[in-house]
């Protein structure tokens, strides 16, 4: 049994025999996955030979109804280990950031007031900041991005295939677009190109990214399909960008494709090429999609207050009449 947590883990076979397999089994919500769940997984794989995890729908809390601690007779039985758990990044985040509307998030701009407002107080209960959603700021470094890359290079009958794109709050969207790219070839290396803040903010317009680039770098390295991620890819794939890879197939998926800023088409040179092609991912979930779904949350949830509240108002307003028919 594994928990995400901020101890570290040991290995999870205490003892065993070597050549007894050891599974590891890790459980969570993983709403809106991100890569500190990625992190949580890679880190649990380790500790052993295979993996399970459980999916829940209850609350990210290590407590039942009662308060008991869900983990209680596995800690007894001296079969639980913590992972370290990966800063700066939590869904309760992530939903603060498309509620909120602010681009301070960007890697490129200044941290203004509503948002160190928002980091503050978003996830912070009445007794203080919950251990578990809290908001923490995020610092890439080197080391976390070697721990998820694969360190493959292309080798002799590669078919090098390139994607583009924003990648923003990685979803099963674009992992069933990367996994029908990945079946174009008999041995792909798949090369996604990420394109900066401002870029995406370009042609996304809004708060757009929700994720900013360190952020979308890990969560993109962490897929599986992908071999190699460019950091800050230009929006317009060049011939210089074809040539430096070796790219031998550019596929997009079947979203909108936005002008470059002077109105040519970003694929203008792979299609000159004759090697561009659409993907249909078969998936019809959209970064929009999931920020349209947390917004749409966010206005019911204000919409039966308001309701509560005038129910409420009409109440005292009732029993304010009966006492001045009273006196």
């Amino acid at each position: 049994m594994l928990r995400n947590g901020a101890a570290g883990g040991g290995p999870a076979a205490g003892g065993r025999a070597a050549a007894r397999p050891v599974r590891v089994w890790c459980d969570g919500c993983y709403d809106m996955v991100h890569y500190g769940h990625s992190n949580q997984l890679r880190q649990a794989r380790t500790m052993g030979d295979y993996l399970i995890v459980g999916v829940h729908t209850d609350d990210d809390i290590t407590l039942t109804i009662d308060g008991k601690d869900t983990y209680e007779e596995v800690k007894a039985a001296g079969r639980y280990r913590e992972c370290k758990r990966t800063q700066g990044v939590s869904t309760t985040d992530l939903v603060g950031r498309m509620l909120l509307m602010t681009k301070a998030h960007h890697s490129n701009i200044d941290e203004d007031l509503d948002y160190r407002k928002h980091t503050d107080n978003f996830g912070k209960g009445p007794k203080g900041h919950s251990p578990w959603t809290g908001v923490s700021q995020f610092l890439q470094t080197s080391q976390k991005i070697i721990q998820f890359a694969s360190g493959k290079e292309p080798q002799p009958g590669d078919t090098i295939i390139y994607v583009a794109g924003a990648f923003d709050l990685f979803h099963i969207g674009h992992v069933d677009f990367l996994e029908k790219v990945h079946q174009l070839a008999e041995k792909p290396y798949i090369i996604a190109g990420l394109h900066f803040d401002q870029e995406v903010n370009r042609y996304k317009g809004k708060n757009y990214p929700i994720m900013n680039i360190h952020e979308r770098t890990l969560s993109v390295l962490a897929c599986r399909y992908v071999s190699e991620v460019v950091i800050g890819a230009p929006y317009a794939v060049t011939a210089d960008l074809l040539d430096h890879f070796r790219v031998t197939l550019v596929c997009h998926g079947m979203t909108e494709v936005v002008p470059d800023k002077d109105g040519s088409d970003p694929y203008e040179e792979p299609k000159r090429r004759g090697i561009f092609q659409l993907v249909d991912s078969g998936s019809n979930l959209t970064t929009d999609l999931i920020v349209q779904r947390i917004i749409k949350n966010r206005l019911e949830f204000e919409a039966r207050n308001q309701k509560k509240e005038a129910k409420e108002l009409a109440v005292l307003e009732a029993m304010r009449r009966l006492e001045e028919e009273k006196h």
